[in-house]
């Protein structure tokens, strides 16, 4: 907000003789015209000495009562200020300026009623006062009367179409109720009448930036610097601007001007941290935001950075004291609440986790992205509460086009492909739209060996690597190069040994930027970019969104479409994208002939668990299903419920980690008239133990809307049937994809009642069942699904089919590989 206009004196009072009327009215008429050219020129002193001469000889002389005044008003002596100004105003009650000055000191001193009463004399006496308009109305401004100062305004700008300051004023009042198109006309008002106000350009940046006109609002804080080099807002703000395009090293220079000009500037280093750990420079992001708290310690926004900081970093319990510090200090810190929430996932604290997100959802309704991953905490721990409300209100708000939600939670929670695809096109819009940082790639000279890079932050023991590893080290290096390069941190485990041995070239690049990540591809001049994250936690998205190859894929991590135009092809196959599908997906479809590689050198443990061990009755049949318990909807487990109370004495062995999700799970059998002993849990064990304790279980039942995908190929490869019923997404249909690839399209049900009505068959006839199991046992070796020679040869045609067409000069389009 622009203040009031400074209290200053003016010319010769009126009422005063003219000058020479008597030598002692000559003599003080003079004096006053050196004291007033004493103050305009900087000389305080000189001119209070006048005007103290001046009363000497004339007690009750206004203008240099009024002078006085204003000198002991900016020199802070303030109650010697206000009596000299009432003394002004009782010598000359018709003085609009006498009245002006007094309110103005009133005003400073926050007696805003009576600063109110002296405007209005003011005004009394001279309507058509503009300043005293304009001070009236930041007076009303300051109390939060915003309709009457923005009358006042309007009013001063009537007399004085030239007032800067009201029309600077008019725009913050504006820009605070968001009615930024009227803002922006006030401040450009301003502006035609003096184009460099610095303030104001700086202010007009701030409301094109809320109206996304992004050029214009860098221009108009640049304008602002160049005006005034001195003022450190345009650049921390220049710099806030920079970190939504995603230009960080430009916003961190820019903070760096910030704190040059003001080195106490609190905010200027909070935000200067976040963009160093956008660019995954963590060490150096926590010292910035410590700086902060040295400059302020009750900056609860640089705590609150801090501890998402310290988690990444891997300090989850330091993590959780600096967000609650930020809540000691602001205790509806909504993002404090919301990261505190990601911290306690980590740690397993779902309970608290749960809680901290309804928190800062009921402090903030609306908070982007977090009703989502509120949902998914909820379903981490299998609590089902106001489950039909709240997943409602999920799918609604995403047909809304509102940020409600990561991708990635709603592959569980609906089978909708069309909501799935919404969901992905609102988080790519909103956290990973397109870039336009680095320059477009030029086609590259064509060579014998295509050079693919596999992109993941799961190259250790993880369910991706379980997968590819087989294929990787299977890829005809005659035709192709293979890079890999691993988001995540070296676990050191065989796995990351594995998959680093599996490439020609290995990167570690966990902690470079996403523009460095992509300058090195597009250094390497890689032909293909294949991305193995997609929107779960380990992915970078914004890695293919600056473009890290002519060409992109996604394949395996991220079950369904990223919504993302700079995606070019997603992998598939014709059970899991069927004809009518296809409207669902952005990117082109390759169609493989089997969708999901695996490894087929995995050994199984000889190990044989015992029913007691595993927590099961000692009799009776045993279905089970390893999927993590996320995807455990409410129906699915009514459907299990159900098959559990037609098999007498059947029993569902369920994975278990914690004794909340137990807990809960038992309680919701026993809502369905099922026993609670009759679920059992098992913990995560070495994958050879893991997949020897499939042996002692009869039928895995398979999840919907998510499917199980390797542990569906586990249960698979340690002998065990998997029975399914396919939805209508990526997700929900990628376990029939395996059953057809095994040769195994008995075990896809196409109703809920033939799911339940195959289980119980299967469970009450042994014969049957033992057919299945023996045909199992005899496709294993022979069918796709196990055999990496033929996943590796069927991706290596994939590849060749987007790579000829891309030096044909033909835009990707859909692909059908054969054998």
């Amino acid at each position: 907000m622009s203040k009031r206009t400074p209290i200053a004196p003016g010319s010769r009072a009126p009422g005063l003789s003219p000058a020479g009327a008597n030598p002692l009215v000559s003599a003080v008429s003079q004096a006053m015209q050196h004291a007033l050219a004493a103050y305009r020129g900087g000389d305080w002193a000189t001119s209070e000495q006048l005007c103290r001469l001046i009363l000497n000889a004339q007690r009750d002389h206004v203008e240099a009562l009024n002078v006085l005044g204003v000198i002991a008003a900016q020199t802070g002596r303030s109650p010697e200020a206000a009596q000299l100004l009432a003394r002004a105003v009782a010598a000359q009650p018709q003085d609009a300026g006498a009245r002006l000055n007094h309110g103005n000191l009133l005003q400073s001193l926050k007696r805003h009623d009576e600063a109110l009463r002296s405007y209005e004399q003011a005004l009394r006496i001279r309507p058509n006062y503009a300043e005293a308009h304009f001070n009236c109305g930041v007076t009303l401004q300051e109390l939060g009367r915003f309709d009457e100062a923005m009358a006042c305004y309007d009013r001063a700008l009537r007399f004085r179409p030239d007032l800067t300051e009201a029309y600077a004023n008019r725009g913050h009042i504006l820009q605070r109720r968001e009615r930024f198109e009227q803002a922006l006309h006030s401040y450009e008002r301003a502006l035609k009448v003096r184009p460099d106000d610095a303030h104001v350009l700086y202010q007009r940046g701030n409301v094109l930036k809320r109206l996304h006109r992004h050029a214009e609002a860098l221009e108009s804080y640049e304008r602002a610097i160049k005006v005034r080099p001195d003022f450190p807002d345009p650049y921390n703000n220049r710099g806030n601007l920079l970190l939504i395009l995603k230009r960080f090293e430009e916003a961190i220079e820019s903070y760096d001007r910030a704190v040059q000009v003001k080195p106490d500037y609190a905010d200027a280093f909070n935000n200067r941290g976040i963009a160093l750990q956008e660019t995954r420079r963590v060490e150096a992001a926590l010292e910035s935001y410590d700086q902060a708290l040295r400059i302020d310690p009750t900056h609860a926004d640089a705590y609150c950075n801090r501890g998402t900081a310290l988690k990444e970093l891997g300090l989850l319990d330091e993590s959780l004291e600096s967000f609650a510090r930020a809540l000691e200090i602001r205790p509806s810190h909504a993002d404090a609440l919301a990261n505190r929430a990601g911290t306690l996932k980590e740690l397993k604290l779902l309970d608290q986790a749960i809680a901290s997100y309804r928190h800062a959802l009921e402090l903030r309704p609306d908070y982007e992205w977090l009703y989502g991953s509120w949902m998914h905490a909820k379903m981490q721990l299998c609590d089902w509460s106001h489950w039909d409300r709240e997943i409602a209100q999920l799918e609604s708000k995403i047909a809304q086009g509102r940020a409600v939600t990561p991708p990635f939670p709603v592959l569980a929670l609906t089978d909708s492909p069309r909501l799935q695809r919404r969901a992905a096109e609102l988080w790519v819009d909103g956290k990973h739209p397109a870039s336009r940082l680095l320059e477009p790639i030029d086609r590259y000279p064509r060579r014998e060996r295509i050079r693919v890079g596999y992109f993941s932050g799961d190259y250790r023991d993880h369910p991706i690597s379980t997968l590819m590893a087989d294929l990787l080290e299977r890829h005809d290096r005659s035709r192709f190069e293979v890079c890999g390069f691993s988001f995540g941190p070296d676990t050191r485990d065989a796995t990351r040994r594995r998959m680093e041995r599996a490439f020609d070239r290995f990167f570690d690049v966990h902690a470079a930027s996403d523009a460095d990540i992509a300058r090195l591809a597009r250094s390497m001049q890689l032909d293909i970019a294949v991305d193995l994250g997609g929107f779960t936690d380990s992915g970078r998205p914004n890695v293919f969104a600056l473009r890290a190859a002519p060409l992109q894929a996604g394949y395996l991590g991220y079950l369904g479409t990223t919504g993302a135009a700079y995606m070019d092809y997603l992998l598939a196959d014709a059970t899991i994208v069927p004809p009518g599908a296809r409207e669902h997906y952005t990117e082109r479809i390759v169609y493989l002939p089997s969708y999901q590689p695996n490894d087929s050198r995995r050994v199984i443990s000889e190990k044989r668990f015992t029913r007691e061990e595993l927590g099961l009755p000692s009799e009776g049949f045993v279905f089970c299903c390893f999927n993590a318990v996320y995807k455990i909807t409410p129906a699915t487990f009514d459907g299990w419920m159900r098959i559990l109370n037609r098999v007498p004495g059947s029993a569902l062995l369920l994975l278990g980690d914690l004794e909340q999700v137990e807990s809960n799970l038992r309680g919701e059998a026993g809502k369905r008239g099922v026993e609670g002993g009759r679920l059992a849990f098992g913990k995560r064990l070495p994958m050879p133990e893991y997949l020897a304790r499939y042996h002692a279980a009869d039928l895995f039942l398979d999840t919907l809307p998510y499917n199980a995908g390797t542990t569906a190929s586990d249960a698979l490869w340690s002998g065990l049937p998997v029975l399914t019923r396919p939805g209508e997404t990526f997700a929900g249909r990628v376990a029939a994809s395996l059953l057809n690839a095994i040769g195994l399209p008995e075990l896809i049900a196409s109703t809920q009642d033939q799911y339940e009505s195959t289980a119980v068959e299967l469970a009450l006839d042994p014969r049957r069942l033992t057919a299945v199991r023996d045909k199992l046992g005899r496709n294993r070796s022979t069918s796709p699904l196990f055999d990496a020679e033929l996943s590796a040869r069927s991706i290596e045609n994939a590849y060749t089919q987007m790579y000829e067409r891309h030096h044909a000069g033909l835009e990707p389009t859909d692909l059908h590989v054969t054998r």
